[in-house]
């Protein structure tokens, strides 16, 4: 095998997925193994995993595997090298954008939910320190 191809298994550790959530994400169409071995093994190179990454960022932040498909055909397009007009590209520019802000909105909620979290920690860590000793 070629250096530029991975199978599954080194894409798993390198994306922090696991297998059966790669195999979801190629039946689900969000990505393809760019190659099969010989043997009928996957194969992917950097490409594939950077597409992973995209996905594997999204999931936490809520975003449906409709809205991953339709970012990444948006930036597939963007980055297909093929000469856009004026008004498709700045369609996709638009809708990337709006992904964009909506991750950032996202991000902002996870911040509150968190410093919750981290203040309810507190209260129950000061409520240890008070209680008496058995």
């Amino acid at each position: 095998m070629s250096g530029e191809h991975m199978q599954i298994g080194e894409v798993a550790a390198r994306t922090e997925l696991s297998l059966r959530t790669i195999r979801h994400y190629e039946e689900t169409g969000l990505v393809v193994p760019s190659a099969r071995s010989q043997g009928g093994f996957r194969l992917y190179n950097e490409a594939d995993v950077a597409r992973l990454m995209v996905i594997r960022r999204m999931k936490p932040l809520g975003f449906s595997l409709d809205e991953m498909r339709e970012l990444l055909a948006a930036t597939d397009r963007l980055d297909s090298g093929e000469e856009l007009s004026a008004a498709e590209r700045e369609e996709l520019v638009e809708r990337v954008r709006g992904f964009e802000e909506a991750a950032r909105q996202r991000v902002r909620d996870l911040r509150t939910q968190l410093a919750r979290a981290e203040e309810f920690a507190a209260t129950l860590r000061a409520h240890l320190t008070r209680a008496p000793a058995p």
